[in-house]
């Protein structure tokens, strides 16, 4: 198959959602599938790069051109709306690349969308966050989770995150095309249950299939040398939460929860700093550290040496890779009941879900896991079978299979645990 993926950043521009782009082009690829990916240039980089036998294209914006429009220049975001520009230029490289599927995954399908009867592309779009009903795209409302859209509500917290002006315009815009591409994409690829309900997609007659981000086969595994960074870690047993330093990933619950433990081993936190409902990461409990900053290799390597995983998030957390990789070594995890974590951790199975922001159920959590050894393991075991259904071969197979049904080129049977792509009532 020819397929064009669109993403509005790609690495060297490293996040969860560009790794999962990049993963997903390259395995493409090696399956014998013709792949591209457009992006949106940014100073520094190719125009043009053969990746891994992916063909990756940097197009031009003119937004992006406006200068003090972004405050980060590393990541100048596509709009939502059509931007005339990369429209056109998108235009060259389907003409030149002829896809039979164009892959989205964020706003960048905007500006193709005028495109999309001319490319003659069946049009898949993999919904990794709350973007077709927040212009915020996390569904959180003065620090809290958004019980639903309002327009007076939608104004002030994009005013509050874009700016007055431009956050109007992002508010206004996204309703508008939010309409279009409810009709114009075949198929919509959630990435779990609770970003399928959140975006309401389940409340129309639309093409949905939930279909999880994966990790690779061998994300596991360890390779090499021990990290340096390894030198940080407490020598002995500790307790691991990774992720951004923000109070939506249930950061102060968390070390609230830790506050209250007795005897219990030291709590890492290794993540990053946020601008979006940031926490302060000192004066901390004692035995609370905080590493900032850590390559994937370390991060994974802590994975292997801790005792068990925290994921208390606060908001509905769409898939978070963080939680299948460390089930892939084997660790048991503590998370809130809410958003994708439910799709990924089975309650009592490979892990203890907790009702969010609640941090005496957290504590209790802890205490339970910390006083049993046997559990840990039982739950470690089931987390490694478990993450096999997240697993690269597994959920790429699922893709591939939306790509034929909608070409009409799916003459088999559905695989195990595949669910067919509905209209949902």
């Amino acid at each position: 198959m020819r397929i064009l993926m669109l993403s509005q950043f790609y690495p060297p521009i490293i996040g969860g959602e560009e790794r999962h782009v990049r993963n997903l082009a390259t395995l493409l690829a090696a399956r014998g599938h013709q792949v591209a990916v457009a992006t949106i240039w940014h100073k520094g980089l190719p125009e043009f790069e053969n990746d891994q036998g992916v063909r990756v294209y940097r197009i031009h914006g003119t937004v992006q051109r406006i200068a003090g429009l972004f405050s980060d220049m590393g990541h100048m975001h596509a709009p939502p709306f059509p931007d005339a520009e990369l429209t056109w230029m998108l235009k060259g490289v389907i003409a030149r690349e002829k896809p039979e599927i164009v892959h989205a995954h964020n706003w960048l399908v905007y500006s193709f969308l005028p495109l999309k009867a001319w490319s003659g592309a069946r049009l898949v779009l993999t919904v990794h966050d709350h973007s077709l009903l927040c212009p915020n795209k996390k569904l959180i409302y003065h620090d809290q989770p958004c019980s639903g859209p309002g327009l007076g509500k939608c104004l002030s917290c994009a005013a509050a995150h874009y700016g007055p002006a431009k956050g109007a315009v992002v508010v206004f815009a996204n309703r508008a095309m939010g309409l279009v591409e409810r009709s114009a994409v075949d198929a919509f690829v959630p990435v779990s249950r609770a970003v399928a309900q959140d975006n309401r997609l389940l409340n129309g007659r639309l093409p949905v299939e939930v279909i999880p981000n994966f990790v690779p086969n061998d994300v596991g595994e360890l390779a090499g040398e021990p990290h340096p960074n390894l030198a940080q870690l407490p020598p002995g047993d500790f307790m691991l939460f990774v992720g951004a330093f923000g109070r939506y990933k249930g950061l102060d619950v968390l070390v609230r929860a830790y506050s209250e433990l007795r005897d219990a081993p030291p709590l890492v936190i290794v993540g990053y700093q946020t601008t979006e409902y940031p926490m302060q990461t000192v004066e901390l409990p004692a035995n609370v550290i905080v590493l900032q900053d850590w390559p994937h290799e370390a991060v994974m390597q802590a994975w292997q040496r801790s005792l068990l995983g925290v994921v208390p998030s606060v908001w509905s957390d769409p898939c978070p890779t963080v939680a299948m990789e460390a089930m892939a070594v084997g660790r048991p995890l503590i998370a809130s009941r809410m958003g994708g974590l439910s799709d990924l951790v089975v309650d009592g199975e490979t892990g203890l879900l907790v009702p969010p922001n609640d941090h005496v159920a957290l504590r209790q959590a802890m205490e339970r896991l910390l006083a049993d050894p046997a559990l840990r393991a039982r739950m470690g075991e089931a987390s490694q079978r478990k993450v096999v259904e997240f697993q690269a071969s597994t959920v790429v197979q699922r893709i591939e299979r939306v790509y034929r049904r909608l070409l009409g080129r799916d003459v088999s049977s559905a695989a195990p645990g595949l669910v067919a792509m509905e209209r949902h009532e």
